[in-house]
């Protein structure tokens, strides 16, 4: 599976004071230099480490850095942070309660730090080392995720912390080339629950901690274009990013209801089908331009330090480490007519908090949304059972297919319902539905991970043939269902109350001049408002210092985003494309820059 990226008209620009924009250093070969430059400056025998993400290259990095270091006549010492975790065989008992027996989810390990797993012997030996300067070299670099971890930070002369994007490790993963906590070589055998229900909370963790510490930044997502930020210069970035709005590098994948329209609107290269395509999520990665020789790549995540600011009081107090949100768009168009077996997700479900915590110790749930952006002929979405069907035979026909064979009369018993641009769907945990096809669906959720995890139980999926991304084709595995926690979760609510609850009527909650902000009908269950601004040159809305908002301009070419307090606080998105708007950024206004009607859609918690 690879992964394709959108970063036209999503970069960030802010703007920084002139000695923290010329402190940057770019290009490898530059940044190796600075770090040698760095290490020379040093008074005596220097202690170094080079702490990072998991799948940074450290032998390519140890190799230039001891080449340049040789030729100025300065020996090094390398010390592989495996070496200072527990056991292998502990570290497999460890995790074996957070990868569970569960196929298709693990369990989240949301209290663990990189304490439980490290050899408290061997960093208490290592300290005393470094204390007492019992190495032979001139520089000792301590390298690898964790290096810094246990009180060691507080030994080193110069902390390094090389990053990576966290999609950008699964590529390594999948081909088997993957370092994890205590190896000093690949885990063939290092499976993905391990990342995403353990090893990632340890390392977002450490990396939080260590944002406080390091005295250098590298964003390391391409070894041979590294980037080196300076402590105060990237204090200085996260701290302005934080106060703009922030947009995301959208990221696309294929899927067995893949379809076209992308190509229509974005020219992502290699990229033969358009499934899911995440606009925000705590997992991707922002474009920053600070007025610099070029721009970062910076994880979203890192605005996390200041998560107040970012997501507001309510939600950093009871969810801490969350960005309580996900948005994304489902593309539906086809060229020519073709079967709701092929343009149809599968029938699924979501599970809501208390699933979530009870099977899976997830921090939140998925409350899903469907607003439609665009509508084709024959375009329409599933939700709710029909009034007059057999729930019972539906489950005993799904559990006897798990989508190995076509239920053939499966659309007797899922409503299809037809669709409008404009149309909202709520869609609560434990109803069934599906985004039919013939339209593009703007999909508004909450987050239930830390980890930017999604939870969909599928239990229908017509028993057709994936995508095969490398033949670009439909020619891979069938998707595997989750009917287990797909039936024990379900709700079985029928057309009737999808009827009078989950089809969303938008009510004008404010007017002035040339705009109007409107608020859709929601129930009790659903976490969020999804509301709707209408303008023709400018409208104002406001965070009220405690709404994080994710806003979609879903009609118009073009959009200014502005603080009313500083105007030099301002994003410009263009037609679905998306930002989030930090909770404490207050009171601002949205400006069409294109000199057309206008429309903005946008998430927000009720609570704040």
């Amino acid at each position: 599976m690879n992964i394709y990226e959108c970063r036209e008209n999503n970069e960030n620009y802010i703007k920084i004071c002139n000695d923290a924009k010329n402190s940057v250093f770019f290009n490898t070969d530059i940044v190796i230099s600075g770090i040698c430059n760095a290490i020379e400056a040093g008074n005596g025998k220097m202690k170094i480490a080079f702490d990072g993400w998991y799948g940074i290259d450290w032998d390519f990095i140890l190799r230039k850095v001891g080449k340049v270091c040789s030729g100025r006549g300065i020996s090094i010492e390398k010390q592989h942070a495996g070496n200072l975790f527990i056991k292998k065989s502990e570290l497999k008992k460890y995790k074996k309660a957070f990868i569970t027996e569960d196929p298709a989810f693990g369990w989240e390990n949301l209290d663990g730090t990189l304490k439980d797993i490290l050899d408290h012997r061997k960093i208490e030996n290592f300290k005393s080392r470094l204390e007492d300067n019992k190495f032979k070299a001139d520089v000792l670099i301590a390298y690898g995720p964790g290096c810094a971890a246990g009180m060691l930070d507080e030994c080193y002369d110069l902390i390094f912390y090389f990053d990576k994007l966290v999609q950008y490790v699964l590529l390594q993963m999948w081909d088997f080339k993957l370092e994890p906590f205590g190896y000093a070589e690949a885990d063939k055998e290092y499976y993905w629950k391990e990342y995403y229900y353990c090893d990632y909370h340890l390392l977002l963790k450490h990396k939080l901690k260590l944002a406080e510490k390091l005295d250098y930044y590298v964003d390391a997502l391409d070894s041979a274009d590294l980037k080196m930020i300076p402590r105060k210069a990237y204090d200085e970035i996260i701290q302005t990013l934080v106060n703009y709005p922030v947009k995301c590098i959208e990221i696309y994948q294929g899927g067995p209801w893949g379809a076209y329209r992308f190509k229509q609107l974005e020219n992502i290269k290699g990229l033969g089908c358009n499934a899911w395509h995440t606009l925000t999520s705590p997992d991707l990665s922002m474009e920053v331009d600070f007025g610099g020789e070029r721009m970062l790549n910076l994880p979203f995540i890192l605005l996390m330090q200041y998560a107040e600011k970012l997501v507001g009081g309510y939600v950093n107090e009871k969810y801490p480490l969350l960005f309580p949100f996900q948005v994304g768009l489902d593309d539906g168009w086809f060229p020519k007519p073709m079967p709701r077996e092929r343009t149809a997700m599968p029938m699924h479900n979501h599970p809501g908090i208390d699933y979530c915590r009870r099977n899976f110790n997830e921090i939140y749930g998925r409350y899903e949304t469907y607003y439609i952006v665009e509508a084709y002929e024959n375009g329409g979405s599933f939700l709710g059972y029909k009034d007059d069907c057999d729930i019972e035979e539906w489950e005993r026909k799904c559990r006897e297919s798990d989508n190995s064979t076509l239920i053939s009369d499966w659309q007797d018993y899922c409503r299809f319902w037809d669709t409008k641009t404009g149309d909202l769907f709520l869609i609560p945990p434990g109803t069934v539905h599906g985004h039919g096809g013939n339209q593009m669906v703007l999909e508004m959720d909450t987050c239930p991970a830390v980890a930017g995890n999604e939870y969909s139980f599928f239990l229908h999926d017509f028993a057709r043939k994936s995508w095969n991304d490398e033949d670009k084709s439909m020619t891979g595995k069938p998707m595997r269902m989750h009917l287990d926690h797909g039936f024990n979760n379900e709700r079985w609510r029928r057309e009737s109350y999808v009827e009078k609850n989950l089809r969303a009527r938008p009510k004008v909650i404010f007017s002035k001049d040339d705009y109007c902000i409107e608020r859709f009908s929601t129930i009790p269950e659903m976490p969020f408002h999804i509301e709707r601004i209408h303008y023709y040159n400018h409208a104002e809305y406001s965070t009220y210092g405690k709404f994080t908002q994710v806003i979609t301009l879903t009609r118009g070419k073009k959009a200014m985003i502005r603080s009313l307090s500083n105007p030099d606080l301002k994003a410009e998105i263009v037609r679905y494309h998306n930002a989030v708007i930090p909770a404490s950024f207050g009171d601002y206004e949205l400006i069409s820059l294109d000199g057309g009607f206008n429309t903005a859609v946008l998430i927000r918690l009720k609570k704040g």
